[in-house]
């Protein structure tokens, strides 16, 4: 079973930053596929940044150059560090991690939800001008 357990959100202005962090308890100390998502209410779960295994890091065009993932795996905990955020960046941030075995991210993991069975429970993002 894995849980996780997502911190970090808040109220900013434009231009401001913030890091989001996961905290993930499983059994299993193998190292998997975990990402970002982030989602508008009546608007679809988008990915923003994902990171596999081996440590590669992938990103919605749309965040490319300010935010980036990172993982510490003594600490069991993921993070997306959000800097030069935009309104537009205002959302529900979910923190979601992929089964045990899925050491790669498959090329439509942006979009492919059922490819990470576990989730936490999002920390809302708002961004103001």
């Amino acid at each position: 079973q894995v849980q996780l357990v997502e911190s970090g959100g808040g109220s900013v202005q434009a231009g401001a930053s913030l890091t989001l962090s996961c905290t993930v308890s499983r059994v299993s100390d193998s190292r998997i596929s975990m990402a970002w998502f982030r989602q508008v209410e009546g608007k679809e779960r988008e990915g923003v940044a994902g990171i596999d295994s081996a440590g590669r890091a992938e990103y919605a065009d749309s965040v490319k150059g300010r935010f980036s993932i990172s993982q510490d795996n003594a600490k069991n905990t993921l993070f997306l560090q959000m800097n030069s955020l935009e309104p537009e960046d205002t959302a529900m941030y979910y923190c979601a991690a992929a089964s045990d075995g899925n050491f790669w991210l498959p090329r439509t993991w942006r979009t492919s939800l059922v490819f990470f069975p576990y989730w936490g429970q999002g920390t809302q993002v708002t961004v103001s001008n």
